[in-house]
């Protein structure tokens, strides 16, 4: 029997290849290209013990009390200037802006000057006045401080005023012109002088108190790092205003060819403000490093930051622990 050959169809693959083609794409297909897998992926919040982010941002919490210790500084060497020559007492009573011992008002080329010296003495005047912040201090070089005048608000020193109050009804004592004609310069820089240590001295308190907020965000650094500059800035001013107004007092008085005026400034008082401006300024530096430097407990959460490597070392180990012994029991 002849057999005859076999032909395959080539159409047939042909049509399979197009109806392939044209039927609509399966499941699978349709899950990969969906909208929910285009979308940008959020960022993740990590769960961490408490311990964890206490130790990850322990830096940043030494740095936050750094800053309020920093103040509490600043705050106590205000008070001393606050409360400086009101009182009699040790420490309050050297702590003044400006002494002026009158006890040799009279030069001694004047003939019989230390007659002169002695009147003036029973006319009312004290061997020496000191200057403060609220009020000032009258005394004589043999016994000290013997009185203070009563605390005044945005008081300012006026060397005519006190002397003519001093002096018996009808004395009268001649003062330089120089001294006469800064007056009223030394008042309004004697207010701004004032009010801005209140401001310093306030802003200083409430920054102790803010100051350890800025553990939890850097983005509390911002405005506590404001508040921060405002009380350096606040009492820095303050500073610099008594530092050039009783420099120049004593310039003028020590330089009054008619009268013999010995000025000396307060060095204990000049102490205690730019110790205060100092540690302001400090704690202003340190808050605003905070702001870019040093991981936040919201960076930590978010994952933005680690923090300190040490408070994963922990956990680290125990991760290892557990493979080992994994490993171990697969190996059994």
């Amino acid at each position: 029997m002849l057999t005859l050959p076999s032909f395959n169809s080539i159409r047939r693959p042909r049509r399979a290849k197009q109806s392939q083609d044209n039927s609509p794409p399966n499941q699978s297909n349709s899950s990969t290209t969906s909208p929910k897998d285009t979308e940008k992926p959020r960022s993740t919040h990590i769960e961490h013990s408490k311990a964890t982010l206490k130790r990850a941002t322990r830096t940043r919490k030494i740095f936050s009390l750094l800053t309020s210790f920093f103040f509490l500084i600043s705050v106590v060497f205000l008070v001393l200037v606050e409360i400086g020559n009101t009182h009699i007492r040790p420490v309050l009573r050297n702590t003044y802006f400006l002494k002026l011992d009158l006890s040799h008002i009279i030069p001694r080329s004047v003939p019989n000057s230390v007659l002169i010296n002695s009147i003036a003495r029973t006319l009312g005047l004290h061997d020496f006045y000191q200057v403060g912040l609220w009020n000032f201090c009258e005394g004589y070089t043999n016994s000290g401080v013997t009185s203070c005048g009563k605390p005044r608000t945005l008081y300012w020193f006026n060397p005519v005023e006190i002397l003519l109050n001093e002096l018996l009804a009808g004395a009268t004592i001649a003062l330089p012109e120089e001294i006469i004609s800064v007056l009223n310069i030394v008042k309004t820089a004697s207010h701004y002088m004032f009010a801005l240590f209140l401001l310093g001295i306030c802003l200083s308190s409430f920054s102790i108190i803010l100051m350890p907020f800025s553990i939890y965000s850097r983005w509390a650094s911002l405005p506590t790092a404001i508040l921060s500059f405002l009380a350096a800035l606040a009492t820095t001013a303050a500073t610099i205003i008594a530092t050039v107004m009783f420099i120049i007092f004593r310039n003028v008085f020590t330089t009054a060819p008619e009268v013999n005026i010995n000025a000396e400034l307060g060095i204990q008082m000049f102490a205690f403000m730019w110790i205060a401006s100092g540690f302001g300024i400090l704690a202003w530096l340190v808050q605003m490093g905070m702001c870019c430097c040093c991981a936040s407990r919201r960076d930590v959460k978010k994952g933005k930051k680690r923090g300190s490597s040490k408070a994963y070392a922990g956990n680290e180990h125990q991760g290892l622990e557990r493979s080992a012994s994994r490993r171990s029991k697969k190996g059994e």
